[in-house]
């Protein structure tokens, strides 16, 4: 196991932008304020939706796509740098209408409604390769 403590900074609240792209607005928030590390919960609802699950097998994602109206039930992750830049890292439970759920790695959606919580860390975090996941995981 990596730990580490981190210290609080910043906390924000944000409303995303209807039309946009659900994850992006959330690391346009991070790269406006310059934020390298946090943790943030959202809600609201989506238009469609692509959610990708990783075959721990095969070491690759795999997409659904989901084109329907959804509405995002939980939204968890945490923001670090990849390649230098702000990368949200993205898990949601989104609900149909009849009520059964989906969840998975939130890859992108087009936001109804959203609206995020963010808290930032002073400490940044930075992801990089790691070789027996072959998944992109902080330092």
């Amino acid at each position: 196991m990596d730990y580490r403590e981190v210290t609080g900074k910043r906390e924000f609240v944000a409303r995303l932008g209807h039309g946009a792209d659900w994850r992006s607005e959330i690391e346009s928030l991070a790269e406006d304020e310059g934020v390298e590390s946090a943790w943030f919960v959202a809600m609201g609802a989506v238009q469609d939706a692509d959610v990708w699950f990783y075959d721990q097998d095969e070491k690759e994602y795999r997409e659904v796509s989901f084109d329907e109206p959804l509405e995002v039930a939980s939204c968890v992750g945490n923001v670090s740098l990849l390649d230098g830049e702000p990368f949200a890292h993205t898990h949601a439970v989104l609900s149909r209408q009849s009520g059964q759920a989906l969840a998975g790695h939130l890859d992108s959606a087009t936001v109804f409604a959203g609206e995020v919580y963010m808290r930032t860390f002073e400490e940044p975090l930075v992801r990089e390769h790691d070789e027996p996941t072959e998944l992109d995981l902080w330092l």
